[in-house]
């Protein structure tokens, strides 16, 4: 027999039981679909944390307060210390490394705002001009917050694109005056609508200076500062004499943590990578339970076919044209299992894109390749022991029916 024989015949005999090829093509196409979709929410996921961290800005170093120790609890912990706050001096003092561009120090806090009957509790964020260069913020009408001394308080806010149509309706809030507090202030500028940003809806916000945000929260410390560095290649110098210029100034305690933005994201990618492998695997168990039903099914149907059998072996068919008749039938179920398992699976991660339109979820192409070829796989290898039972069955006795 020709391979294209071999093919036909095959084919033929899939077609004559319709129920069981449909029951293992469908066992398979789940299978495939479940690794599609699963590692498409795990390359999502990886994707949407690349982005919104993306969009906080480039080239950025970034400066908590406290020390983030390996053990995870500190011995100032223990003692109820808190971490040594950083000031607007620490701030300006990271000026004078020659890598670094510009900083935007941050304070954040809750305020009521209000204007004539309208109120509602905001977020408040005190910052400085810089901000809106280094966070890559655009505005929409109006101007950022003043430069100037970080010390300097003045009386000025800029809106979210949320806050200003909820308190002006689609008027422009520039210019008029509003409460945050127990103080006033008058609107300068408006944002433009960005949405979200790691969990952080920039629309729904209000920007003041930050010396102004100090006094409104009657605090002196910083939330954290924002550096960029002049250029990507500096961003680990920069990180170097920012850590320099702060154990100076904190009487040599290392007490502040600075980590650059490509770190974070280098750390979040190896655990969503990891993450995502593990699902896919996870998926990749239903292949194998497929493969198993594939084999229990074709070792019934050798029970059934052992006249179709032995009347082949009759005719001259040697072993190796059965086995290989076999070998021919499992891969056309995982072939047919493959490509409506992979149509299923893209068609699952459409709908969740639509359902889901910030996550950006798409199936990577090694996941895909992948499910093919373990489906192809074991479906071939789970066939070897149905086929070698064909094999070695007797002609005469296969066609008595024995």
């Amino acid at each position: 027999m020709k391979f294209l024989d071999i093919l036909q015949f095959a084919a033929a005999s899939l077609r004559g039981s319709p129920a069981r090829t449909g029951l293992m093509i469908l066992a398979m196409s789940i299978g495939v679909a479940a690794v599609v979709i699963l590692t498409g929410l795990g390359e999502g996921a990886r994707r949407y944390v690349i982005n919104q961290f993306s969009s906080l800005g480039t080239n950025l170093v970034l400066v908590f307060p406290g020390r983030t120790e390996t053990a995870g609890i500190g011995p100032g912990m223990l003692l109820g210390q808190i971490p040594r706050e950083l000031s607007l001096d620490d701030a300006q003092a990271l000026l004078q490394s020659r890598s670094v561009r510009r900083i935007a120090p941050l304070t954040l806090g809750s305020s009521q705002i209000s204007r004539d009957a309208k109120n509602r509790e905001v977020v408040v964020l005190g910052s400085s001009a810089e901000l809106l260069e280094v966070r890559h913020m655009t505005l929409g009408k109006g101007q950022f917050l003043p430069a100037g001394d970080l010390h300097t308080s003045t009386s000025v806010c800029v809106l979210g694109a949320t806050i200003n149509r909820e308190l002006f309706g689609n008027a422009s809030g520039v210019g008029n005056w509003l409460r945050l507090g127990d103080r006033r202030f008058r609107v300068i500028g408006i944002l433009s609508s960005q949405g979200e940003s790691m969990g952080f809806n920039t629309d729904e916000i209000v920007i003041v200076p930050v010396a102004s945000a100090h006094m409104l929260f009657n605090t002196s410390g910083l939330f954290r500062i924002l550096v960029e560095a002049r250029s990507r290649d500096s961003i680990e110098q920069a990180k170097k004499e920012v850590e320099t210029i702060l154990f100076s100034r904190h009487n040599g305690e290392k007490d502040v943590t600075v980590v650059t933005q490509d770190a974070v994201l280098a750390t979040f990618d190896r655990i969503l990578r990891a993450l995502t492998l593990a699902v896919g695997g996870i998926a990749a168990i239903s292949l194998a339970v497929a493969g198993i039903l594939i084999m229990n099914v074709m070792l019934i149907a050798v029970s059934q076919r052992v006249k179709e059998i032995g009347l082949l072996k009759a005719l001259g068919a040697p072993d190796v044209q059965i086995r290989h008749l076999f070998f021919t039938e499992a891969a056309l179920l995982s072939v047919a299992g493959c490509l409506s398992g992979v149509i299923l699976g893209e068609a699952g991660v459409f709908v969740i894109g639509k359902l889901y339109p910030s996550l950006p979820i798409t199936a990577p192409w090694w996941a895909v390749l992948a499910a093919i070829s373990i489906s192809l796989g074991t479906g071939i290898v789970f066939s070897v022991w149905p086929a070698r039972r064909a094999a070695r069955l007797d002609p005469v006795t296969a066609l008595a029916g024995r």
